[in-house]
């Protein structure tokens, strides 16, 4: 029952402290009061420790990386660790750069993350430690498709046992997991890719909902990738000749909103391996 997950983060309404990128905090923060969170948003290395402190979990997207924003992260992440809050890692980019790469491999080795969700060049950039992707988008030969299935789940469960944690991937199929149990969900549109930063609204809901289900991070998780699918799909359908993609990103944020827990239950396509 996914409905529970959602009907949590509605009624705890979670504070989550975000370092997030500056090309899309505006939609991160709307996203997580749609969802039913709230957010904050500071990667000043004095104001961190404090900032997370007072908040029940941590996202930290490496999308506009600067040297004083990487010591924001590690001080927050310590920080956070020390309270046993949920840290989440949004590795944008990591392979497009050596710079980003060293830093998403950097934080996972001082940090203790509960959950690394990116797309699945950047997860497998960070299984290798090395690779490359088309900027900040997954590369096409990477893509996770039925006929690679099985032993895309075989990779993702392998990276979540050697790392401890939760690796969720994101595509046109979604996998989570935490090495034991695999959601595959199938949710969403093709054209939420056409819209910057659906990626990194998804992980400030989905630290929303590991803050506000901390008996069941996986599930958490999972349903969080079902509600972001699922927006995209309502949203399309409300979509009116001459709208585009802002108009798009638009309802995509207003679907989350308006989301039940009904909702969730009977639009959620998933199965767990």
């Amino acid at each position: 029952m996914l409905k529970e997950f959602l009907e949590n983060v509605r009624g705890l309404m979670p504070l989550v402290h975000n370092i997030t990128n500056y090309v899309t905090v505006n939609d991160v923060a709307n996203v997580l009061l749609a969802c039913g969170g709230s957010p904050i948003m500071s990667d000043e290395p004095e104001d961190v420790e404090d900032i997370t402190s007072i908040c029940g979990g941590l996202n930290i997207n490496i999308g506009t990386l600067h040297k004083t924003s990487i010591d924001g992260m590690v001080r927050a992440g310590k920080r956070a660790n020390a309270l046993s809050h949920p840290v989440l890692l949004d590795p944008v980019g990591a392979g497009a750069s050596v710079f980003r790469t060293n830093t998403a491999l950097k934080l996972m080795e001082e940090l203790k993350l509960t959950v690394i969700r990116g797309n699945i060049s950047e997860i497998k950039t960070l299984y290798l430690g090395s690779g490359t992707t088309k900027g900040v988008d997954a590369d096409i030969a990477d893509a996770v498709t039925e006929e690679n299935l099985e032993e895309s789940i075989v990779f993702v469960k392998s990276f979540a046992k050697k790392e401890g944690c939760i690796i969720a991937v994101t595509g046109a199929i979604d996998l989570v997991t935490d090495g034991d149990r695999c959601y595959v969900i199938r949710n969403g549109r093709p054209e939420m890719g056409k819209i910057t930063g659906t990626g990194c609204q998804l992980s400030g809901m989905m630290t929303a909902y590991l803050t506000a289900n901390p008996e069941h991070p996986l599930d958490a998780a999972a349903a969080a990738v079902c509600v972001m699918g699922l927006a995209g799909e309502t949203a399309w359908k409300r979509m009116e000749e001459g709208d585009g993609n802002a108009t798009y990103r638009n309802r995509i944020i207003d679907a989350i909103y308006n989301m039940t827990g009904e909702d969730l239950e009977k639009g959620a396509v998933y199965e767990v391996r």
